[in-house]
């Protein structure tokens, strides 16, 4: 009667009493069933015109039978029950029509899987309590009885009502009284059991457990209902947002994609040359770079914002929603046109860019045959001044010396004709039909000029030199001339340590290192160096026999190999002649050695016949 009177309440109705006193009358019959329809939305819930205040069995009859018409009238099947047996209080009849009526508008409509009533329920209260190891529903009688089962449909459903890993599992009452209590206040669910009809009850009622669990899965379905109506909602607001934004990325990406393939041909149109390789060269690189960085990132993002597009399509066809048209000027078309545009604009930029460099290029290969050719028409002249040189030495000489003057501004010309070079190797230019010079060539050629500027003043040096040496005949001066150019290995018309002792060497005079070192040290502090003209003097010195006391002892060290005596073999081998040796033997102290050979004190001998 309780979840009777839950349903008359709801629509305003007094609750019922008795079943038997106040269902005789047919009225609350007829209250109930409207009630019954209206919240579970079953169609029209017009019964007609009834007897409000019955006073006679007539009227009572009247709405009874009113009442049963309009119940199997709703495919409920009803048994061995009549009018007179509601009007005459049948309490078993009653209770078993009132059984069916909540297993009709109650129960009856619960399906899961295509299971339905009982079963239905049954498979929908194990499925929600599944996760629950404490839980084991089998049967809508004992599995309920600690109240462990309600707890756990009220948490799987509303979490924040029950915490139900906090529960004491042993307290039955505590958790029965508290899920009726929950599911009183928060959930709407009359409470049509006692605690003592779960937990102390050896078989709880099954119908009035199920009647019970029945309110549980209409107020979580109905709760379903409206998840389902929110999720359904938010997932499409959800999809209609994620096109919504794809759509703008799109339109953003598009734009800013056609300004930066505008902005760049913009500043290409804008590009002035400065006439310089390098400037040109500058272009040339930012070029290749742009093609290699920027214009590929813009491919993908072409490629992206296609993609991009598609992917909108798609979806909308996927959900059935209106196709996407962009703005105007933002098409995917209108993206392939500016494209096929930008690429005109490159291979006019990069005609534009070798032209530059093949202009500058052929300039270059110009301005350096005008200075190379001009360098060696000034090296010519010299050259050819050169060779006219004659006359007197000391003439010759002034002349030359007049041409070598000229020598730094040509090493300045040259050095232009390097800096020209260079920008021509900086211009990959490696070749040039305006002139037939390199650099290197008129380095060599100037190198060969001054070569022989210097030659030349050593010649004509050495030939004054030559002419100032009477001592000496015209062979020996011609022999001393050619030794001393040939060990002149620089051609500075001076010779260093090691090639004094090479020229001596060859004309048969050799001293110790220690006295030859001597000998070029003298010579550097009198002449400054061993030019030509110290080399001739010492030669002189050397070779003129001048029959002086150092010049003899010098001659007799030699033939002694020096030692402080000579023997008559040393003699004979230094060529001296027979009649010589033996006026010497004659002449010179001697003393025997422990061979019996006599040793001939030379020193001596030219100390007593010189002052």
């Amino acid at each position: 009667m309780l979840r009777l009177n839950t349903k008359l309440e709801a629509n305003g109705i007094p609750p019922m009493t008795s079943l038997v006193r106040d269902l005789s009358d047919g009225v609350r019959l007829i209250q109930l069933m409207v009630s019954l329809i209206l919240i579970f939305l079953l169609g029209d819930v017009s019964l007609g015109r009834y007897n409000k205040n019955p006073r006679m069995r007539v009227q009572k009859a009247e709405n009874v039978n009113k009442a049963l018409e309009f119940i199997t009238s709703r495919g409920v099947k009803l048994t061995n029950i009549g009018p007179e047996d509601i009007i005459d209080g049948n309490l078993k009849l009653i209770l078993g029509m009132i059984w069916t009526l909540v297993l009709r508008f109650t129960i009856a409509d619960i399906s899961e899987e295509g299971l339905s009533a009982k079963e239905g329920l049954l498979l929908w209260c194990q499925r929600k309590t599944a996760p629950y190891t404490e839980v084991n529903v089998q049967d809508f009688s004992c599995s309920w009885s600690d109240g462990l089962a309600l707890c756990a449909l009220i948490h799987c459903h509303r979490p924040d009502l029950i915490d139900y890993d906090r529960l004491d599992k042993s307290d039955r009452h505590g958790n029965t009284q508290l899920a009726f209590d929950v599911a009183a206040e928060y959930l709407n669910i009359p409470r049509l059991l006692e605690v003592a009809d779960l937990c102390d009850s050896d078989r709880p009622d099954e119908r009035s457990v199920m009647t019970y669990i029945a309110s549980y899965f209409h107020a979580f379905s109905s709760m379903d209902q409206a998840e389902t109506v929110s999720r359904r909602i938010e997932k499409f607001a959800e999809l209609m947002q994620s096109i919504w934004l794809s759509r703008n990325d799109y339109e953003r990406r598009v734009q800013a994609l056609l300004a930066a393939l505008a902005e760049i041909q913009q500043r290409w149109s804008a590009v002035k040359f400065s006439g310089t390789y390098a400037d040109a060269k500058e272009h040339a690189v930012s070029f290749a770079t742009y093609k290699q960085t920027t214009k590929r990132t813009w491919v993908t993002e072409k490629q992206e914002v296609a993609t991009l597009f598609g992917n909108i399509q798609a979806k909308l066809r996927t959900y059935k929603l209106r196709e996407y048209i962009p703005p105007a000027g933002l098409e995917v078309t209108d993206v392939d046109q500016a494209w096929a545009v930008l690429l005109i604009s490159e291979a006019r930029r990069s005609r534009s860019i070798n032209a530059q460099i093949r202009e500058i290029q052929e300039s270059l290969r110009k301005k350096f045959a005008g200075i190379a050719d001009d360098f060696q028409q000034r090296l010519h002249t010299v050259s050819s001044e050169l060779s006219a040189v004659d006359g007197a030495l000391e003439d010759q000489q002034l002349r030359i010396s007049q041409i070598q003057t000229r020598i730094p501004s040509l090493s300045e010309a040259l050095a232009t004709v390097a800096e020209a070079e260079a920008e021509c190797t900086a211009a990959k230019i490696e070749e040039n039909d305006y002139t037939v010079f390199t650099y290197q060539d008129l380095e060599f050629e100037l190198s060969l000029v001054v070569q022989s500027i210097a030659k030349k003043i050593s010649f004509i040096d050495n030939q004054i030199v030559s002419r100032n040496m009477t001592n000496l005949t015209p062979a020996q001066i011609e022999q001393f001339e050619s030794t001393f150019r040939y060990f002149d290995r620089d051609e500075s018309n001076t010779l260093s340590a090691s090639e004094m002792s090479a020229a001596l060497g060859s004309l048969g005079i050799v001293y110790a290192d220690d006295d030859l070192d001597e000998i070029y040290r003298q010579l550097v502090e009198v002449y400054g160096a061993v030019s030509f003209e110290a080399f001739i003097n010492l030669l002189v010195d050397l070779t003129e026999d001048q029959t002086s006391p150092d010049q003899l002892r010098e001659a007799f060290q030699g033939a002694a190999g020096s030692k402080p005596f000579v023997t008559e073999l040393d003699l004979r081998l230094a060529h001296i002649p027979a009649n010589a040796i033996e006026y010497l033997r004659e002449v010179m102290p001697s003393k025997p050695n422990n061979m019996g050979e006599s040793e001939y004190d030379y020193e001596a001998w030219l100390d007593r016949v010189f002052e």
